[in-house]
């Protein structure tokens, strides 16, 4: 295969011709986190490979570094920047030469590093090992800038998004207070709400108690709290069928249909709720399964929301058995208090609630598309198959004009472990 103008093929594949192949041990150094329990409780945080996990009154390193799991999790790499204590279980690269940091960190998310899992139980890199791994980098300077700031840019934006969307449903949370409770009131409405039981406005069945040995292979799939996820089903989470013989003779009347609100009634998962569609069915529910349906004097999306809230988990929290295991059923729901204001009130706090939660659903799906993004610009930028237009000042030519790579400014490196 012809190579394309200006590029070269290396160990490690294709890059351009004025960037170069560097192992990690000759642009940074690994550091090894040690044990913090004889320090004091402080304002420097200690990093684990699941991010802070306490403050203590030193550091071992101060300055700029990208931590890596060394054993347990070792595939999410960290931006470290200031005063900073490490756990034996985090690696933190450090002392950075000729190359930027932040390039170091957006490299790291394209290592494989399970490719360099050195053992058969927990995952665990090994300092000898990963320190020879190659990375193709750009010898401008100025490209490698232009990287880092587009990829900081980048998730500037999803932060961004992320903080926006905390506000959001903070807003909502607010409103749902307000709406569903009656303190608030829409305008064009006065009439005093009343509050009934669960039972009075809508109806609900709980699954039967399905045994291992009914379960089979084809027929109709049998449906449980695994598979409740974000509002929908999903499926693929179960392989549970009963056959088509066990389900005329005995579950019949078990059968979901299409618009059924269903929740998880048990588990560390309870109350979580999902809607049924026509693409999910036929489907017979399980134990822990509870569904519901509005009786016509109450709205199905007013339903829903409730059922969905917080105000509804509260009521079932002070009722709850179980203790480890939290466990309800249908003598809880008897006793849960809803409120009814009339059809027409009910559909207008509704809208206004679902319209909440397709803007931040909305905010979601961005979020989702921009790390998406995200991952495709880093693989195409820092293997060199895009390249960023940039004209060097002067300064930065002379800068440039050995390798080159200019190293960052020093930091103090406080403890040599």
């Amino acid at each position: 295969m012809e190579l394309k103008r200006n590029y070269k093929q290396t160990e490690i594949g294709v890059i351009p011709k004025d960037w170069i192949v560097k192992e990690l041990r000759e642009v940074l150094t690994f550091g090894n986190g040690i044990d913090y329990k004889h320090l004091a409780k402080g304002d420097i945080p200690v990093y684990g490979t699941g991010g802070i996990m306490t403050f203590v009154n030193d550091f071992l390193y101060d300055g700029e570094a990208v931590g890596i799991g060394r054993k347990g999790t070792i595939n999410k790499p960290v931006f470290l920047n200031g005063k900073f204590w490490t756990v034996d279980t985090l690696f933190y690269a450090h002392n950075f030469k000729n190359v930027l940091s932040q390039l170091i960190y957006y490299n790291f998310h394209l290592i494989n590093w399970l490719d360099y899992n050195e053992a058969s139980g927990v995952p665990s890199l090994s300092k000898a090992t990963i320190e020879k791994i190659r990375i193709p980098l750009p010898s401008s300077l100025s490209e490698q800038k232009a990287i880092a700031q587009v990829l900081t840019d980048t998730d500037q934006l999803i932060q961004n998004l992320k903080t926006l969307i905390v506000k959001k449903k903070a807003i909502k949370q607010g409103a749902m207070q307000e709406l569903l409770t009656g303190e608030k009131r829409l305008n064009g409405f006065d009439k005093d709400w009343e509050f009934k039981k669960l039972p009075e406005l809508i109806w609900f069945q709980e699954g039967p108690g399905l045994r291992n040995w009914q379960f089979t292979d084809k027929g109709i799939k049998v449906i449980n709290i695994t598979n409740l996820v974000e509002g929908y089903l999903d499926l693929t989470k179960t392989l549970r069928y009963i056959s088509l013989e066990e389900f005329d003779k005995m579950y019949k009347h078990f059968e979901i249909d299409s618009g059924d609100v269903v929740m998880a009634s048990s588990g560390n998962s309870y109350c979580k709720t999902s809607i049924v569609r026509d693409v999910d069915l036929p489907l017979v529910m399980n134990t822990s399964v509870i569904r519901f349906k509005p009786k016509d004097s109450y709205d199905f999306k007013f339903m829903f929301i409730y059922l969905k809230s917080y105000l509804f988990k509260e009521q079932i929290d002070l009722l709850i058995t179980g203790g480890a295991q939290p466990n309800f059923g249908p003598f809880h729901l008897n006793k849960i208090d809803l409120p009814f204001p009339e059809i027409k009130e009910q559909k207008a706090v509704a809208q206004i609630l679902s319209d909440m939660d397709l803007e931040i659903e909305a905010l979601e799906i961005q979020i989702q598309k921009t790390q998406d993004l995200k991952q495709g610009m880093m693989q195409e930028l820092l293997t060199g198959k895009i390249r960023l237009v940039k004209t060097d000042t002067k300064a930065e030519k002379k800068e440039n004009n050995n390798i080159s790579m200019a190293a960052e400014p020093e930091v103090v490196y406080k403890k040599n472990y």
